[in-house]
């Protein structure tokens, strides 16, 4: 579908779909499910991640570690009830209303979106890595981690193939529809090493090699993925008229494939010391190092996005949609990659540099969160997804 001024979907809205006839009472439910927005695993994301960065302790107050502690499960708990409350209309839409589900999934616009199913799975398999163990016995945290692996990581390969070819062999698709919602693919697929690694540690040399093998396989194929939309999104911001306001949220979602890229390549390497052997502290210096430059960029990426929120909200409040959680996850990537950072380096300005973004990570979610609430109440949430 060609985008213009007139009929440009945005992130706020998805391609489907029209209130079935019949009684209200009746139709009401079978229109929400129909329109089911395929954003909804946003929230995952966006709540998980504040309990993977909470428990980590940001600034390394030892006063605020115990309540930080309990905050990190209490998110990492949330973010699980979401993931499995939303899954079932999720795969319900599919069932029920696959036209609809298959049309939001060829528009160039919403499509990219559907990749925060398998986004939500594999964060969810993170955080059970991270904050699991304080849980639940760490045999059964590694469990868990595997089994939403078995499910997350061959989705996340499929959408970010699927979502590709479709733009592929779409001959309408014209510059100003390219947004920042295209990163999720890539950034689903850089999610991957992050939740192999956790089971390096008692696998037999034969799987830790492959878990290594593949841990960087799939970081390369988010990362170049990643380069490639970021050169299109960035001759489309130059080139062309900023996205609609609706669209704004997206352009933050550019710091998740660099806060998870840099954090992936000190996990991998930390994880492969088992694989690299003697190699290993030369492998580790040069991913610091690596990781290094490429949260630099991240700072640079995070000043542009706030100058253009800032720039969106001068012109008046953004309108609601469920792109309002790309302000989390990003953010909350690049939270836990500064920490990680802080600590690798041993430099305390990072480390607090790290504390206040989770202070703003806390902001996002608690705002995003709240509205979310108020438009499940009042019915927005519904109606932003039919046209």
């Amino acid at each position: 579908m060609p985008v213009s001024a007139s009929t440009t979907p945005s992130i706020t809205t998805t391609a489907s779909t029209t209130t079935p006839s019949g009684p209200a009472g009746d139709a009401a439910p079978l229109a929400r499910l129909r329109g089911f927005h395929p954003g909804w695993f946003g929230a995952v994301m966006g709540t998980a991640i504040v309990g993977v960065a909470a428990s980590l302790n940001p600034g390394g107050a030892v006063s605020l570690a115990p309540a930080l502690r309990v905050l990190g499960q209490a998110m990492a708990i949330l973010a699980a009830a979401l993931g499995v409350v939303l899954a079932v209309p999720y795969l319900a839409r599919w069932v029920l209303h696959r036209d609809a589900a298959l049309r939001d999934l060829r528009d160039p616009v919403v499509g990219a979106l559907y990749g925060t199913f398998p986004g939500g799975i594999l964060v969810l398999a993170a955080t059970a890595a991270v904050v699991g163990p304080s849980l639940m016995p760490p045999a059964t945290a590694r469990t868990l981690v595997a089994v939403l692996d078995w499910v997350g990581v061959p989705l996340a390969f499929a959408i970010g193939v699927v979502f590709a070819y479709l733009l592929f062999v779409r001959s309408e698709v014209v510059p100003e529809a390219v947004n920042g919602g295209w990163f999720i693919p890539p950034v689903v697929n850089i999610v991957v090493p992050l939740v192999l690694v956790p089971l390096v540690p008692g696998a037999s040399p034969a799987a830790a090699r492959l878990l290594v093998m593949g841990s960087y396989a799939f970081w390369g194929m988010g990362f170049v993925l990643f380069l490639l939309v970021i050169s299109m999104l960035h001759d489309r911001l130059v080139l062309h008229p900023l996205p609609h306001a609706g669209l704004a949220p997206s352009l933050w979602i550019g710091l998740g494939p660099i806060g998870v890229g840099a954090l992936a390549l000190l996990k991998v390497a930390g994880a492969g010391t088992v694989v690299f052997g003697p190699l290993g502290e030369v492998v580790g210096l040069a991913s610091m190092l690596a990781a290094t430059v490429l949260w630099g960029f991240g700072v640079w990426w995070l000043a542009a996005a706030v100058l253009l929120l800032v720039r969106y909200l001068r012109s008046g409040p953004l309108p609601y949609g469920m792109g309002w959680w790309g302000f989390t996850f990003p953010v909350g990537a690049f939270t836990v990659a500064t920490l990680a950072l802080a600590r690798a380096w041993d430099s305390r300005p990072l480390e607090w540099a790290g504390a206040g973004l989770f202070l703003l990570l806390g902001v996002f979610w608690a705002v995003v969160a709240g509205r979310t609430l108020w438009a499940l109440r009042t019915g927005e949430a519904w109606r932003g997804a039919a046209r």
